[in-house]
């Protein structure tokens, strides 16, 4: 009775048309959240067909589950704890992003000259957030150089993330990362991929991805610049619950928590078991738009934690048919766009939060 269908074409589509826009020579499919709600095992899959060289997680955990999955690809982690399985994961190949001294030190420490560990600098180059900061660079680099000596560990990349902000605030981040890469190189380090440009940057200027662009939510379908909307991306999503319950309500009534909607007149109301514990945002209730056939409704009243109600008035509505809360605009659906946009926030959100009791279902 709930199904989010999913569709790795328009994965690997998607993949590959922001590869040709972004003109670097590899590319890296940001895998986190679960393949941002779409399941990470398919998207991972559906980006190396599309030709993607790198896949990309936050956790440690994540990226060892997609080696469980069979996944031989080169995979980045970048988020990294005090309690991580630090020498599983070298043992499994995965990059390890450092984003401060004590992280090197321990990956070292947990690496042998047998099992050498695979290390990328993030480089926080303005944005405030995890990364090395610009008084660590030299003695980071000289300590990484000695670790490299030693045979213990390889860094074989340094990136960075851009606030988008501005394209002058930008502008100044790049700066600040080229002066990091310059003392990366006087170092002695010699990295293999260099990547600062994700979903926006890596779009709205093309060619400064330097070797490797990322794609986060651009390539689940959502184009966040103009530059996107010309690329044709197609949401890989469509979420989908049954008709449970019809019933006729008359004018005045009041419906769900708080009662904060009232029917206008005599009417149908249908009752679709997706809620706030599926992912549907509270925030969209009263508001969130919904497909039923070839007809257009909002939800009616307070989204519940496992249903939502919509008045359909006299349209007719059976029970079992399905109801598209958000899926491809390009079918006549409307888009998790869309759904973010009425309920205050972004796409990244509302697929992303999609609960575990929701179905995956390829197509």
């Amino acid at each position: 009775m709930r199904e989010a269908l999913i569709r790795p074409s328009l994965i690997s589509a998607n993949v590959e048309a922001l590869h040709a826009r972004a003109a670097t020579p590899q590319s890296m499919l940001v895998v986190k959240a679960d393949g941002y709600g779409h399941g990470a095992l398919t998207a991972a899959r559906a980006g190396l067909d599309a030709g993607a060289t790198w896949l990309g997680t936050a956790d440690l955990d994540e990226a060892l589950a997609l080696r469980a999955g069979g996944i031989d690809a080169p995979i980045l982690a970048w988020l990294i704890g005090p309690d991580n399985a630090l020498a599983e994961a070298i043992t499994a190949g995965i990059d390890l992003g450092i984003s401060s001294p004590w992280q090197l030190d321990a990956v070292a420490h947990h690496a042998t000259k047998t099992t050498p560990a695979t290390v990328q600098f993030k480089i926080d180059s303005g944005m405030g957030r995890g990364g090395l900061t610009e008084p660590d660079w030299p003695s980071v680099a000289v300590q990484a150089k000695e670790y490299e000596r030693q045979g213990l560990i390889r860094v074989r990349g340094v990136f960075s993330h851009l606030s988008l902000k501005s394209t002058a605030s930008d502008g100044a981040q790049l700066e600040r990362f080229e002066r990091a890469l310059a003392i990366v190189a006087e170092a002695g380090l010699r990295p293999d991929v260099i990547h600062a440009g994700a979903s926006v940057s890596s779009i709205r200027t093309p060619g400064r991805g330097y070797d490797l662009a990322r794609f986060g939510i651009s390539a689940y379908g959502f184009a966040l610049t103009p530059e996107h909307e010309s690329l044709g991306l197609r949401p890989a999503m469509r979420l989908s619950g049954q008709v449970i319950v019809t019933k006729r309500l008359p004018a005045g009534h009041g419906v769900g928590y708080d009662l904060t909607y009232t029917t206008r007149s005599d009417t149908t109301m249908a009752i679709v078991p997706l809620g706030y514990a599926d992912g549907v945002p509270r925030h969209a209730s009263s508001a969130g738009p919904v497909v039923i056939g070839d007809r257009r409704f909002q939800v009616a009243g307070r989204v519940s934690m496992d249903q939502i109600s919509l008045d359909v008035g006299d349209y007719p509505v059976e029970v079992g048919q399905w109801a598209v809360l958000w899926g491809d605009p390009a079918e006549g659906h409307p888009s998790a766009a869309e759904w973010a946009a009425v309920s205050g926030t972004i796409p990244y959100e509302i697929v992303s939060l999609l609960g575990s009791r929701v179905p995956r279902v390829l197509a």
